[in-house]
């Protein structure tokens, strides 16, 4: 059940752009980036298994931000969530060194006391099982589903390998099973496309999985940035109530994104708001 300012759910919405693996071209600020209804609670012990979210006309509903009801009063609320992106071929590339984890800024998050949604591929999961498994298991964070190879399920989806339409499902399945050998526990239904791009026929593919498609409404800009002041600039500047804003939790792709986040959570503290998970955004 929605509170007096609902949530933004729709049963479709038109494909947006992503932001990895390469550096996307230049976007106007506060547009779409790059680069899943309500959870059940988590039983102790046990994974939360995905629940089946309202569908509308057989796709998955989609959710960018909290939007007011007419006549009431705006919560000065904002979530944070945190792409852990790793695509399914760049095994050779963590073997050779490159990290796609950040546990710098997940620390930063437990010291700032910041209630975060990580939404993670199973080949993050993977390739870091302890760590899934910590966040997985923090009631600090929920976990939430990211696809498991991170290839796109849209065509021309900014240089991303293309997951075929009769494998979407699939894909999306075959990530929360990694995050159950991994031991996450703290698990959500929503899923985020890689790239944040979908169509029609995405979202009725995903439908099935019993997922909340979720995009944001705040573009952090820290993918492949290198100005965390930059990047704190932009989110403070496009954060109102009610916001969702995109990061992303990956060292190499995303270097300067712990930096940022100590800049930008105690300004948005100062400013009166309250840090939550996109489940509470959803509930209201």
């Amino acid at each position: 059940m929605l509170g007096a300012w609902g949530a933004s759910l729709t049963g479709c919405a038109a494909p947006v752009t992503a932001d990895r693996p390469t550096p996307p071209p230049a976007a106007p600020a506060g547009t779409a980036s790059p680069d899943t209804g309500a959870p059940v609670p988590p039983r102790p012990g046990k994974p939360r298994q995905e629940g089946r979210a309202p569908a509308a006309g057989g796709r998955a509903p989609v959710f960018s931000r909290a939007t007011p009801r007419p006549g009431a009063p705006v919560p000065k609320v904002v979530a944070l969530t945190f792409d852990a992106d790793m695509t399914a071929d760049q095994g050779p590339r963590a073997a050779r060194g490159e990290r796609f984890d950040n546990p710098g800024l997940i620390e930063a998050l437990r010291t700032l006391k910041v209630p975060s949604t990580v939404f993670m591929t199973g080949r993050w999961a993977e390739e870091y099982p302890a760590q899934a498994k910590s966040i997985g298991t923090d009631p600090l964070f929920e976990t939430a589903n990211h696809s498991y190879s991170h290839y796109a399920f849209t065509d021309d989806c900014y240089g991303l390998p293309v997951v075929a339409r009769p494998r979407m499902l699939a894909d999306v399945q075959r990530a929360r099973r990694a995050f159950e050998r991994a031991g996450v526990r703290n698990t959500v239904p929503y899923f985020r496309f890689p790239g944040g791009c979908h169509d029609d026929a995405a979202l009725r593919a995903v439908a099935p999985a019993g997922v909340t498609a979720v995009q944001w409404d705040v573009v952090s800009g820290d993918a492949f940035a290198t100005d965390a002041e930059a990047v704190a600039e932009q989110v403070l500047t496009g954060v109102q109530p009610g916001s969702l804003v995109v990061m992303h939790c990956t060292r190499s792709a995303a270097p300067v994104t712990e930096e940022a986040v100590r800049r930008i959570v105690p300004e948005l503290r100062r400013r009166g708001y309250r840090f939550v998970k996109v489940s509470e955004l959803m509930r209201g």
